[in-house]
């Protein structure tokens, strides 16, 4: 037997679509993470990019289990004095929801050049449109 290792080129790419109403944010950017990076492909390669692209509806209601909603905060550092900034859940949720799902892709895909490629097939929407519809994406269901 031989083992094959799959090429960028001749992957085929498929959409999914993912409705994030009422669901733990956790689980869904467990299923986006697998499927931008292709793991549920049986032609996955570690080093090479075979993931699907993923669209993301109505991030802005998907929720926290326990207290992570009051509780948890985001920081970030800019890197100069007195540059630290946190915001909570709630904050982040108002000002832009989006951003709730994309960085918890973010800490699940690696952190090199082939992470930074992959995160561009994910595509997280607050409301429930996005300009997708041509692509016919398939929806599948968050467990």
């Amino acid at each position: 037997m031989r083992t094959i290792s799959a090429k960028a080129k001749d992957v085929a790419r498929r959409w999914y679509l993912i409705d994030a109403d009422k669901q733990v944010v956790g689980r869904v950017a467990v299923k986006a993470a697998d499927i931008i990076r292709g793991k549920n492909k049986p032609i996955f390669t570690p080093h090479v990019d075979t993931g699907d692209h993923v669209i993301v509806i109505n991030a802005a209601k998907a929720v926290f289990t326990g207290k992570k909603e009051t509780a948890k905060s985001y920081m970030s550092y800019s890197g100069y004095i007195g540059g630290h900034k946190s915001e909570t859940v709630q904050a982040r949720r108002a000002r832009r929801p989006e951003l709730l799902i994309q960085s918890a892709v973010k800490g699940m895909v690696m952190h090199n050049r082939l992470g930074r490629t992959i995160l561009k097939k994910l595509f997280v929407y607050g409301g429930a449109e996005h300009p997708h519809t041509a692509q016919q994406p398939e929806k599948i269901t968050v467990r």
